[in-house]
């Protein structure tokens, strides 16, 4: 039960006239009078205004305001918002001792503590005094990025309205409700600047990461005010983004894969936010190489959400190009099976065709199929083990370098292409790919590439045989093609490609692949703890195994005829 709530600054009776002193009058309040002067405008201005009921104006200050707006004026302090606790882990601020833990029900109320500070004292004199009822509050650790609830301000619906549709006719009345009730917003923020303030707006993705989602959104609404922690399983994406447009030093948290950071990036593209907020990720998804680049990790560890805040306030701000795909049709090619639509036209990590894309489209279609067998990423990951197992005896992408023509920034690569015969192809803007791998490798020993990087405007093109893909596991790298700035790729059959891991059977076709922009990232700094280096290391024991698998059936294969041989870059080629 709540012990006091925060309360209102404005005093009910500070539209009473007979004075300016009464006994319910709050320090700090303003002091309304009636004013007769029609000319000066209210001082909330045009935008917020509701331009109904009289004025008043205030005998301190000065302002002008009508008597329908004063609860859009910024509240003077916050105070705390004590509650009585049954339980409550950690130690008394007063006396610094650990609170006493019940082990079985009890009614006796042990503590008391705030709900925005996280202060909590014992339930005794001793320890709680009564004048601290109504101290203000300072938000405790993370006060630089809560959204204080001042700041958040409930609009009440213009009440001209009602008067509006008895003059109306039915047809009328029905276009005018849904005209004003589209321009309404049942809130509204009225942010103040201030330097020291990185406020953060949370977005979580429930249906990422198993169960995750859900108890990191209970996390977050704890910890942050609940209006700036969001549901993207409810909706409202957008409509959140608007509400916070104005907000500066605004950051933005992103939990789960990378296409709900996608998402995300692509909405605030639509609103054409300047300045654009920049954007961290705490990973929920399965492959989460975007996150992996920008050094948040492959997968969410259980760390206290008040570290990952931590980290989201002061991370460095870097860029991530964004790259544009253009599908054209091809007319002169007789349809075949296939879309002749990408699920996505921008990504971010990658666009790749061939043996990885069939993968996991297989993956795609058997979770859409069954997704109650999809609840876990170790067990996302054992079925992307058998699928590539799977296509790899199957050989299904064996002739993609036949029905396929790459040309880069002028250059054609095609020629290359069938010469080594790869049986997949990436486009890749981030060094990292498939759950952490590093298909473009280490540059320094070849003078004729830059160092790869996510902010340069360039595109790496690499090629990969069903060998060298297996070899990627354990640190190998496919063949380095190109870097550009330009892509031209034409099919000419129904081939299997994948956009930022969202995949699809492309008809024949051409793609323009181009810059779009750049967007604003937040890059974690390097991490200092053993319990997510312990994790990578985990990861890459699971991903050797899954290479000495597909090893044992190579030499299966080798004995049945085919031959096969080490290549100096560390991949194994088909002879």
């Amino acid at each position: 039960m709540c012990l006091t709530h925060i309360s209102n600054p404005h005093c009910p009776c500070s539209f009473n006239l007979c004075g300016y002193v009464c006994e319910n009058a709050v320090n700090g309040d303003h002091l309304w009078l009636e004013t007769s002067c029609s000319g000066d405008l209210c001082y909330l201005g045009e935008d917020t205004c509701l331009k109904s009921a009289p004025r008043r104006k205030c005998a301190a200050c000065k302002i002008v305001v009508h008597t329908a707006c004063i609860e859009q004026l910024d509240k003077s302090t916050l105070r705390h918002h004590w509650v009585h606790r049954r339980r409550q882990e950690g130690k008394c601020r007063q006396c610094g001792k650990s609170f006493q833990q019940k082990f079985f029900h009890s009614k006796e109320i042990i503590a008391i503590s705030c709900s925005w500070c996280k202060q909590a004292f014992h339930n005794k004199v001793t320890c709680f005094m009564l004048h601290q009822i109504e101290e203000p509050c300072s938000l405790g650790a993370h006060a630089g990025v809560i959204v204080p609830p001042s700041w958040i301000i409930k609009v009440r619906k213009p009440l001209n309205s009602a008067r509006r549709k008895k003059r109306t006719s039915f047809k009328r009345r029905t276009s005018k409700k849904g005209l004003d009730e589209s321009k309404w917003r049942p809130f509204m923020l009225k942010p103040l600047p201030s330097p020291l303030m990185k406020p953060i707006l949370v977005f979580v993705n429930p249906k990422s990461g198993g169960n995750q989602g859900t108890k990191v959104l209970q996390m977050f609404m704890w910890i942050l005010n609940p209006r700036q922690v969001f549901d993207l399983s409810q909706g409202g994406l957008r409509e959140a983004l608007e509400l916070y447009r104005k907000v500066p030093n605004l950051r933005i948290l992103a939990c789960g894969g990378d296409g709900t950071v996608g998402w995300i990036l692509s909405t605030l593209d639509e609103l054409q936010m300047n300045p654009q907020p920049p954007v961290a990720v705490l990973p929920l998804g399965t492959g989460n190489d975007l996150a992996r680049t920008l050094n948040w990790g492959g997968g969410y560890t259980d760390e206290p959400v008040s570290k990952v805040l931590c980290h989201v306030e002061d991370g460095s701000v870097v860029q991530l190009d964004r790259w544009n795909l253009l599908v054209e049709n091809s007319p002169a090619q007789p349809p075949e099976e296939g879309t002749q639509k990408l699920p996505l036209n921008v990504f971010n990590n990658y666009f790749s065709l061939g043996f990885d894309a069939h993968v996991t489209l297989e993956f795609h279609e058997s979770r859409e199929a069954n997704p109650e067998k999809f609840n876990s990423r170790f067990r996302n990951k054992m079925f992307y083990a058998g699928a590539a197992f799977s296509d790899f005896l199957q050989r299904s992408s064996r002739d993609l370098s036949k029905h396929v023509k790459v040309v880069c920034d002028g250059t054609d690569l095609t020629p290359k292409i069938q010469e080594l015969k790869f049986q997949c192809i990436v486009f890749l803007n981030i060094p990292r790919y498939c759950a952490g791998t590093m298909p473009w490798g280490n540059t320094g020993d070849h003078r004729d590439f830059e160092p790869q990087r996510h902010d340069d405007g360039c595109i790496e093109v690499i090629g990969f045989t069903m060998a060298s893909l297996a070899a990627l596991q354990v640190g190998g790298h496919g063949e380095r093609l190109h870097q550009c700035r330009e892509v031209v790729l034409t099919t000419f059959k129904t081939v299997p490609v994948q956009v930022d891991g969202e995949p699809c059977r492309l008809a024949p076709s051409t793609l323009h692949i181009s810059l779009r922009n750049q967007a604003n990232m937040v890059q974690k700094s390097k991490r200092r703890t053993s319990v997510p280096l312990l994790n990578e290391l985990m990861m890459s024991i699971f991903s050797a195994l899954r290479f000495l698998r597909l090893l044992f059936f190579y030499l299966i294969l080798l004995h049945c005829g085919l031959s096969v041989y080490y290549h100096p870059g560390n991949t194994l080629q088909k002879g």
